[in-house]
C-alpha cells in the first residue's frame, strides 16, 4: 500500500524524532560509536533550539528505555516538582480557582537538564560537550526557522510587546517575527551552555565527574540564581493578571532526577512499557485492557479502521479517560493495579454501547467511590480560544495545533532502545529569561487546587502530565519504541498507531500514516480545562461513509482534513535477525527518521 515516506531497514542504528536535525545529530551520535542513550541526548538539546514553541531547557523529559543487560524496562523522571511556596493557600489567596497555563504562577522546578545528565551518566558513553556540541552549534551561529515558529511567535506578539518585554527583544526581532526559511540564532543560550561545559570540565577529565559538576552549576550555581532572580518579577499570565512566581534557588537544590520501574501491561506475547500515574501513560494500558474484549469487532480493510473500529476505541478512551481524572496523581494511593486489571476492564466494558456516551463516567476500582475536580462535573465548557499566552499544547477543536510538545525514539544494534518526550519550557509559556536564554516550563497548570484529588497541587509534588512515550517488549525483549506529541491526544494517537501495526498488521511507516482520530470528550489537561461530551475529531480518509455511520452513533464529529493528527515516530528492532526499522511522521512535514 502506499506510504508518504518508506519504513527504514538497518543494522547499525535508527533514530526518529520531531524533527530532521534532532536527528541526523542523534544518528551522528550512532555514527561515533555512541548508543542509544548518547544518541537520544544529543537529539533532546537540538529539540531545544530548533523547536522552541515546543520545548526548551527550562522543561521535562520523561523517558521510557532498555538497556542491554539490563532484565526490565526503566524510566527517566526528568519532570520538576511544585516548590516549596506552591501551595494550595497561596494560588487561592490570589484570587485563582485554577492555575494559569502561562507565566511563572505555572512553573516547576526545570527538570529536563538534570534528566538528560543522569541519562548520559548512568547509560551513555560520551562526554557532555560531544552529544552538547550540535546543540550547542545551532544557538550559537543559527538555525533555520520552521513556519510554526513564526504562527507562534506573531500569536502571542501583542502579548510579548505589552507585557513580556525580555521575549519581544529575543523574539521579536526589529518588531516582528522572524520569517520561515531565515536563520535564526539564540547567542544567551549558546554561552549559558559553554558556561556550564567551563564549569564540567573544571572538575577534570573524568566524564562522569564532568557530568557532575554541570548537575551542580545548574541546580546549586549560576543557573539556580538566575531563575531565583527572575521569578521575584510579576508577568502578566492567563488570568489577565501579573503575577511573581514561586520558584526558588532552594527548590532547585532540593530536586533532582530519578530512575524508577516502569508500569508493564502484558496483552498476550506483548507487553506494552509506560511511565507511572503522574503521567497520563497508563491510560493507553487501559485503553487496551478495555479492546482486549471487543477483539473480534475490530479491523483494518486497505490499511484504513472501520467506523465501528474508531467507535469503540473512541468510548473505551472515555472510559480510560474518566479514570485519569478521578485517580491519577503524583500520590501512592493510586490503585493502579486494579485499574489496569482484566476484571476491571471487564466491568467498565459493559458501558460501551452501539452510540456515543455523552457522559463522563469514572469507575469505582477496588470498590473505592471515584471523586472529580470541579471543573470536570460542572456545565459543558467551551472550547474558547486563548488570547494572550498559549499555556495548551494541545489541539484545537478544529484539529488545529496551538502548541504541542516533541518526542525522540532510538534504538542501536546493541539493542538499546529509549522513547523519550522531552516538553515544557515553551517560548509562548513563560517570559524569556534574558541572562540565561531560555524560559521556564508551565507545567503546573497540571495541578488542582482542591486537596481530596490524586492530582492536588502540593509542594514536592509532580503535575500529573500528559507526556507519554511508549515502549512494547515481545517476550520480554524491547521491539518498539513510539511516541508522539500533543497533550491529552497522545495516548490516543499512539493507541491508532498501535491499532493499526497490531490489529491492522501495517508496517511502522503504514501505522503512523493510517487515518487517526481522538476524542475531546473528558476535560483539558490545560487551562481553562474545557472538554466537549460526545465530540470526535477524525481525518477525512476515514472515508465519508465512515464518518456519516459515527454521526450516526450520535459522535459529535470534527473533520480535522486529511492530515493533521498526531506527529508519531517510531523505531523497531527484531532481536532473531538484527534488523532496526525506523518511521516518521508525515503530517507537519518536519518529522524524520534516520538509519543505516
Amino acid at each position: 500500500m502506499f506510504t508518504t515516506r518508506p519504513e527504514l531497514i538497518g543494522t547499525h542504528g535508527m533514530v526518529a524524532s520531531t524533527h530532521w536535525l534532532a536527528s541526523a545529530a542523534g544518528m551522528a551520535m550512532l555514527e561515533e560509536g555512541g548508543n542509544a542513550f548518547d544518541a537520544a541526548v544529543a537529539a533532546g538539546f537540538v529539540l531545544q533550539v530548533v523547536e522552541p514553541h515546543l520545548n526548551g531547557p527550562g522543561g521535562e523529559v520523561p523517558a521510557v528505555f532498555f538497556a542491554e543487560g539490563d532484565a526490565r524496562p526503566r524510566v527517566l523522571c526528568g519532570q520538576g516538582v511544585a516548590p516549596a511556596g506552591a501551595t494550595i493557600e497561596h494560588y487561592r489567596g490570589l484570587g485563582l480557582d485554577l492555575i494559569p497555563g502561562s507565566g511563572l504562577l505555572a512553573a516547576t522546578v526545570p527538570g529536563a537538564w538534570d534528566g538528560w545528565m543522569i541519562l548520559l551518566r548512568d547509560y551513555g558513553t560520551k562526554p557532555l560537550r560531544k552529544v552538547l556540541r550540535y546543540a550547542l552549534a545551532y544557538a550559537r551561529h543559527g538555525f533555520p526557522i520552521v513556519p510554526r515558529i513564526t504562527e507562534t511567535i506573531e500569536a502571542v506578539s501583542e502579548l510579548f510587546s505589552a507585557h513580556w518585554p525580555t521575549s519581544a527583544a529575543h523574539w521579536l526581532p526589529g518588531g516582528a517575527a522572524p520569517a520561515p526559511g531565515t536563520r535564526f540564532a539564540n547567542t544567551v543560550l549558546a554561552d549559558t551552555w559553554e558556561r556550564l561545559l567551563v564549569e564540567a570540565e573544571a572538575a577534570g577529565s573524568d566524564r562522569e565527574n564532568q557530568i557532575e559538576a554541570a548537575r551542580r552549576a545548574w541546580s546549586r550555581g549560576f543557573i539556580a540564581e538566575e531563575v531565583d532572580a527572575f521569578c521575584r518579577q510579576a508577568f502578566r499570565d492567563d488570568s489577565g493578571r501579573n503575577h511573581a512566581g514561586v520558584v526558588t534557588s532552594e527548590d532547585m537544590a532540593a530536586w533532582q532526577a530519578s530512575f524508577e520501574d516502569a508500569i508493564c501491561v502484558d496483552f498476550g506475547g506483548w507487553t506494552l512499557v509506560k511511565c507511572g500515574a503522574w503521567t497520563q501513560g497508563p491510560v493507553l494500558g487501559q485503553q487496551l485492557r478495555l479492546l482486549e474484549g471487543f477483539a473480534d469487532r475490530l479491523r483494518y480493510v486497505n490499511g484504513i479502521p472501520t467506523a465501528e473500529t474508531v467507535h469503540l476505541a473512541a468510548e473505551c478512551a472515555k472510559l480510560a479517560f474518566a479514570d485519569r481524572e478521578a485517580w491519577y496523581g503524583d500520590d501512592p494511593s493510586v490503585p493502579l493495579a486494579a485499574l489496569l486489571s482484566r476484571e476491571y476492564a471487564a466491568e467498565r466494558r459493559a458501558l460501551v454501547g452501539a452510540d456515543a456516551s455523552l457522559e463522563l463516567r469514572p469507575g469505582s476500582p477496588d470498590g473505592r467511590a471515584p471523586v472529580l475536580p470541579a471543573y470536570a462535573t460542572g456545565a459543558e465548557r467551551a472550547n474558547v480560544a486563548l488570547a494572550g499566552a498559549l499555556g495548551d499544547p494541545t489541539v484545537a477543536r478544529s484539529g488545529t495545533v496551538r502548541g504541542d510538545t516533541v518526542h525522540i525514539d532510538v534504538v542501536d544494534a546493541r539493542g538499546n532502545m529509549i522513547s523519550a518526550t522531552p516538553s515544557g519550557g515553551w517560548l509562548q509559556s513563560s517570559p524569556w529569561i534574558p541572562s540565561l536564554g531560555f524560559c521556564l516550563g508551565s507545567r503546573a497548570q497540571m495541578f488542582c487546587l482542591e486537596p481530596h484529588l490524586p492530582s492536588a497541587l502540593k509542594p514536592g509534588r509532580r503535575p500529573r502530565i500528559t507526556l507519554s512515550p511508549s515502549l512494547a517488549l515481545r517476550d520480554g525483549q524491547p521491539r518498539i519504541a513510539f511516541g508522539t506529541p500533543g497533550g491529552d491526544q497522545q495516548d490516543q494517537w499512539q493507541l491508532c498507531f498501535w491499532l493499526g501495526h497490531m490489529v491492522g498488521g501495517l508496517n511502522l511507516q503504514e501505522a503512523i500514516d493510517a487515518p487517526a482520530w481522538h476524542s475531546s470528550a473528558f476535560p483539558s489537561s490545560f487551562y481553562p480545562r474545557y472538554w466537549q461530551p460526545g465530540e470526535l475529531v477524525v481525518e477525512s480518509r476515514l472515508g465519508a461513509a465512515a464518518l456519516d455511520e459515527l454521526r450516526q452513533r450520535k459522535h459529535r464529529v470534527i473533520d480535522a482534513g486529511p492530515w493533521s493528527l498526531g506527529r508519531l515516530s517510531a523505531v523497531s528492532r527484531n532481536p532473531l535477525d538484527g534488523l532496526l526499522r525506523a518511521a516518521a511522521n508525515p503530517r507537519g512535514m518536519q518529522g524524520y527518521a534516520v538509519g543505516r
